[in-house]
C-alpha cells in the first residue's frame, strides 16, 4: 500500500515505537547484565536493540505488508532507489545504545517514514524523558501532543548548539576539533549527549538553536529531519544542500542559526 496518508503512516510508526519503547523500559532494570556486542571498536549493539527492532518490524509487516524497511541493525542495506519507491520505513530501534549500556538517560526509539522519498512522518520517543514527538508533513511538530516550534534566539553569544562527536573514525578527528573551537568561541554552550534523534527533537522543540554533526546514518536522522523542518526549521548537509535521508553531515536549526553555524563549521 503506498496511498496512505500522512496521519495514517504516523499511527503505524506511534504503534511500532510504542512497542518497543514498552520493551526498552522494561529491559533497563538489568541493563548491568546485558552482553555487548562490538559492531566496530566504539560502536555497540545489544540483545535490547535487536529485541526492540524484531518488535518494530512485526508492527510493520502486519499493517503495511508492503513496505520497504531500512533498519540499524537487521535490514541496513537498501539500495538507493528503494527509498523513493513506494513506502519505506527508516528505522533506530534504540538511538543512543551506549548511553543506555551504560544507564545514562538518552536514549530513544527514533522511526521516519518516506512515501515515494518524501518524508511523511516521524516519530522519536524519548524513553527516560517520557517524551514524544510526532511530526506529520504539513501537520507541524508536537511534544506530547502540543505544538512546538524551534526557537527565536539568531544571536550566537545566546545560543545553545548540539553537536555529535565523530567517534567511529579516529582520523576525522582534527578536522572536528577545527569546527568545535570556532563554534564554542561563539556562543553560550556546546552539548554532546549522544542520540542524533533526542539532538534534532531538541531543535524542533526550541532547546537547542542549532546543531551538527560530521557523518549520520540515515536511521540516526529520518524521523528529527521531520521534526526539525515541520517545526520551521532548516535541515541541510554540511554543504548546505537540502538534508537527504542517506549516510551524511548534518546541520539543523532555526533559520538564522543554521545559517550561522553551516557558515561556521565549512570555515577554513
Amino acid at each position: 500500500m503506498t496511498d496512505q496518508s500522512p496521519d495514517e503512516l504516523l499511527s503505524v510508526a506511534l504503534e511500532a515505537a510504542h512497542v518497543a519503547a514498552a520493551y526498552i523500559r522494561a529491559c533497563a532494570p538489568g541493563v548491568r547484565g546485558i552482553i555487548w556486542q562490538e559492531k566496530s571498536a566504539t560502536d555497540f549493539v545489544s540483545e535490547v536493540d535487536l529485541g526492540a527492532e524484531a518488535r518494530i518490524l512485526d508492527v510493520v509487516r502486519r499493517r503495511v505488508p508492503t513496505a520497504g524497511v531500512l533498519a540499524e541493525e537487521s535490514a541496513a542495506t537498501m539500495p538507493p532507489e528503494r527509498l523513493r519507491q513506494g513506502v519505506v520505513f527508516v528505522i533506530d530501534p534504540l538511538d543512543g545504545t551506549t548511553n543506555f549500556l551504560h544507564g545514562y538517560p538518552e536514549y530513544a526509539v527514533s522511526i521516519g517514514v518516506l512515501a515515494h522519498g518524501i518524508l511523511s512522518a516521524a516519530v522519536v520517543i524519548d524513553i527516560p524523558g517520557h517524551e514524544e514527538f510526532t511530526a506529520t508533513a504539513g501537520g507541524g511538530t508536537r511534544c506530547n501532543g502540543e505544538l512546538v516550534y524551534v526557537s527565536t534566539i539568531d544571536q550566537p553569544p545566546r545560543a545553545l548548539i548540539g553537536t555529535g562527536f565523530p567517534f567511529k573514525n579516529p582520523a576525522d578527528i582534527p578536522a572536528y576539533q577545527s569546527q568545535m573551537s570556532r563554534v564554542m568561541a561563539a556562543v553560550s554552550g556546546v552539548r554532546r549527549a549522544g542520540a542524533a534523534a533526542l539532538d534534532l527533537a531538541s531543535v524542533a522543540s526550541g532547546r537547542f538553536d542549532a546543531f551538527w554533526e560530521p557523518m549520520l546514518a540515515p536511521w540516526d536522522i529520518a524521523a528529527g529531519m521531520l521534526l526539525v523542518r515541520e517545526a520551521g526549521g532548516i535541515v541541510t548537509d554540511m554543504h548546505g544542500a537540502p538534508g537527504m535521508v542517506a549516510h551524511t553531515g548534518l546541520v539543523a536549526g532555526n533559520p538564522k542559526m543554521h545559517a550561522w553555524l553551516l557558515a561556521t563549521v565549512i570555515a577554513e
